[in-house]
């Protein structure tokens, strides 16, 4: 007959089962490659934006429009703050400040993630 000496502990010849808390380092690096990669396109669909701007792109063109109403969404929190009497300047401050936050914030996060 073979029974625990006392129930609920482990027996000193098996190993301890794995913690819960433990990660696998995989997923981890998975998650950090997603958010670099939502950063990365959402700062160059605003960069893009700005380039297309500047170089007074067909504003009638499909594909100048969704990435103009792309742009607006990502940057809707920061339009306004810069208001100049320049508009290439207005348009660049708009528009590149978020795309640096979006860089700065996902790949900060990313870090972190790699990190931990």
């Amino acid at each position: 007959m073979n029974t625990d000496p006392i129930p609920g502990y482990q027996p000193y010849d098996q190993p301890p089962p794995p913690e819960r808390s433990q990660r696998n380092p995989d997923t981890a690096r998975r998650a950090a490659l997603t958010i670099c990669t939502i950063a990365d396109i959402a700062a160059g669909l605003l960069g893009l934006w700005i380039v297309l701007y500047l170089l007074d792109a067909n504003q009638g063109n499909t594909f100048v429009e969704f990435v103009h109403g792309s742009a607006d969404w990502l940057s809707g929190w920061a339009q306004g703050i810069f208001t100049m009497d320049t508009e290439g300047l207005r348009v660049l401050l708009n528009y590149g400040l978020p795309a640096v936050l979006y860089l700065l914030l996902g790949h900060g996060i990313a870090a972190r993630l790699n990190r931990a």
